[in-house]
C-alpha cells in the first residue's frame, strides 16, 4: 500500500494542529474568519472577528530560551514575560526566535503558528491564566483559523507547564 503525503492524511481544510485534535479524540471547534493582513495584531484581530474577549483568545510565541526553541502560549490581551518564561523551564535568558527559525521549525507562518501539530515539537509553557476559562482559542495553524478547546486538554496534548508567565 503506497504511502500517503500529509497533505492526503488531513482532512479537506485540514491543519496539522486539526489533525492532531482529531487523532486525539479531543473536543474542540474550528472558528474561521477573513484574515485582513492589513490588522495590526493577529490575536486581537482573531479575538474582533469571533467575538471572544481577548483574554480567552491565547497567542503561540516562539522564544529562544539558553540556546532551546520554547514555545508560550499568552492571552492576547497582554504580552510574554520573557524572564517568567526561561524561570518556567528552568533556564536563564529568553528572547523572541527568529522569526524565520520559529516558522522553519514550527512549520507554520507567523500569525498561524499553533501550539499543536507543530512539525518539531517544542516544550510549550501555557500561562497559568488559561485554568480560569471553560475553553480557550489557539490558532488552528493558519492566519484565519482558530480553535477552541478546553485549556486541560491543550496542555495534556502539548505536554505544557502551566505557569504565570504573561504580562497585562
Amino acid at each position: 500500500m503506497a504511502k500517503k503525503s500529509k497533505k492526503q492524511q488531513q482532512q479537506p481544510g485540514g491543519t496539522p494542529a486539526t489533525v492532531a485534535l482529531t487523532a486525539a479524540g479531543v473536543e474542540f471547534t474550528v472558528h474561521a474568519y477573513d484574515h485582513d493582513p492589513s490588522h495590526p495584531s493577529y490575536g486581537e484581530e482573531a479575538a474582533e472577528a469571533m467575538g471572544v474577549s481577548p483574554d480567552r483568545v491565547f497567542k503561540t510565541l516562539v522564544a529562544d530560551v539558553d540556546g532551546t526553541l520554547v514555545v508560550g502560549v499568552v492571552p492576547v490581551a497582554g504580552s510574554l514575560d520573557l524572564k517568567a518564561l526561561a524561570t518556567a523551564v528552568g533556564g536563564k535568558r529568553a528572547a523572541m526566535a527568529d522569526p524565520v527559525l520559529a516558522e522553519r521549525t514550527t512549520g507554520y507562518v507567523r500569525g498561524g503558528i499553533s501550539p499543536l501539530g507543530q512539525r518539531r515539537k517544542l516544550r510549550t509553557v501555557l500561562d497559568e491564566s488559561a485554568s480560569s476559562h471553560t475553553t480557550i482559542c489557539v490558532s488552528a495553524g493558519r492566519r484565519g483559523l482558530e480553535v477552541e478547546l478546553s485549556p486541560e486538554d491543550l496542555a495534556k496534548l502539548t505536554e505544557a507547564t502551566l505557569a504565570p508567565i504573561a504580562r497585562a
